[in-house]
């Protein structure tokens, strides 16, 4: 399938009834006592418990999952000296500058991020201030509007202690931005449900949530077989909950997200020695992102952005995954370092051909969402596959979306 026939395809076809009362709103008590559909190879369907993950992976796999942390990214003000005006809440989504993730965090003085502004009809000029306690100091927090541009704002935050960085204040005064399908306020269990046990890198606005099932007693049956765990990072952004509004999905514009693989995971994937199972539709963008990237790099492009449709384009090289991975080990020798990093725009949707990702483990997802597209690409049975598993699964006891059971496809 060339691209003018995917951009055609109607994201009208990729919708279907969720009742609101399948939507888990908490996730079980136990992460790994939730439902896991297995779809095996030659397509039959089962229903098991997470905790049966160890037992279902083939021999040669290699998990790979997303050690990203979800921030405290949503800040609340109230306008006026007293604190009594209108509240203005600011998502902060990713950093403008500095851009890096870290040195934005390490900040000490002022950062400005790229952020969505709640209530921006009443912020129409002048600064917002909070006094807030941090690490046992007392400081005040002023937020500056730089630049709007539509719902988008970018907001330049600055304080007056330089002995607190910009993550304590945002870890302090922050709140956790749970999915807006929640319907929901966070509460403090969020804190903790909403992470997965393995996340260490600061950086998501939204979790990725087909690792928030993992727990350590399952993630030592996995070593216990034998079967290796690797990490990379993607930062997930607020465009992870964006709908196709459009009726084809040629007219949607994928948000742009961070990743980061270190040089030890590519040198593997170069190798080709097991059978990658990603784990969440976010380990799956980064996996499959690195290969195009590696063909961008090979053919003396810029790789410091994926654009969405490029994997479709007539220009894209047909490498091997060896060979586009040899094109990133000689990009960082080149560079001198030891982590790849860009952005992706990338796009996967049935006509998409996996390169890299040979498995994943998934949730259910949101009826017209990109998300769906691309479980669908993966499953390469026919269009109407995915469906096939989302009745199996309605008609069962499943729980959908982020707080909901998982699936695993091989």
């Amino acid at each position: 399938m060339d691209r003018s026939q995917i951009e055609e395809i109607r994201i009208e076809d990729y919708d279907y009834p969720l009742p609101d009362q399948r939507i888990a709103r908490h996730p079980l008590a136990e992460r790994d006592t939730c439902l896991l559909l297995v779809r095996d190879p030659q397509g039959g369907l089962s229903t098991r418990r997470f905790s049966d993950l160890p037992a279902l992976l083939p021999p040669d796999s290699m998990l790979v999952y997303n050690n990203t942390r979800v921030i405290n990214a949503r800040l609340r003000f109230r306008k006026g000296s007293d604190g009594t005006g209108a509240l203005i809440e600011i998502f902060c989504l990713e950093p403008d500058d500095p851009a890096d993730y870290a040195v934005s965090f390490a900040a000490t003085s002022s950062c400005s991020w790229n952020c969505l502004v709640g209530n921006s009809k009443r912020w129409k000029d002048g600064d917002l201030t909070q006094n807030v306690t941090v690490d046992g100091r007392s400081i005040t927090l002023r937020a500056t509007r730089q630049s709007k541009d539509g719902a988008s704002s970018v907001v330049r935050f600055s304080w007056d202690c330089p002995e607190v960085t910009f993550s304590s204040i945002i870890s302090a005064l922050g709140e956790i931005p749970i999915p807006p399908y929640l319907n929901r306020s966070t509460e403090e269990s969020d804190s903790r449900d909403y992470q997965t046990v393995y996340s260490r890198i600061d950086g998501s606005v939204a979790a990725p949530t087909a690792g928030l099932h993992f727990t350590p007693a399952v993630l030592r049956g996995i070593d216990l077989r034998g079967i290796p765990r690797r990490e990379l990072t993607l930062h997930v952004g607020a465009g992870t909950f964006q709908p196709v509004k459009s009726d084809t999905i040629g007219e949607h514009t994928m948000h742009s997200e961070f990743i980061a693989v270190d040089r030890p995971l590519i040198e593997e994937l170069s190798r080709g020695s097991h059978r990658i199972i990603a784990v969440g539709t976010t380990s799956v963008r980064t996996l499959e992102s690195l290969y195009h990237l590696g063909c961008m790099l090979h053919s003396g492009m810029d790789a410091s952005t994926l654009p969405q449709w490029y994997p479709y384009s007539d220009s894209h090289p047909s490498l091997s995954v060896a060979d586009s991975m040899a094109a990133i080990l000689r990009h960082l020798d080149a560079t001198g370092q030891g982590t790849f990093i860009a952005s992706t725009r990338l796009m996967i949707a049935p006509g998409y051909r996996y390169r890299i990702v040979r498995g994943m483990v998934t949730n259910f997802h949101q009826p017209r969402s990109t998300l769906l597209l691309l479980v669908s690409a993966f499953l390469d049975a026919g269009a109407d596959e995915w469906r096939r598993i989302y009745d199996y699964a309605l008609a069962g006891d499943f729980r959908f979306l982020s707080y909901g059971d998982a699936c695993l496809f091989i």
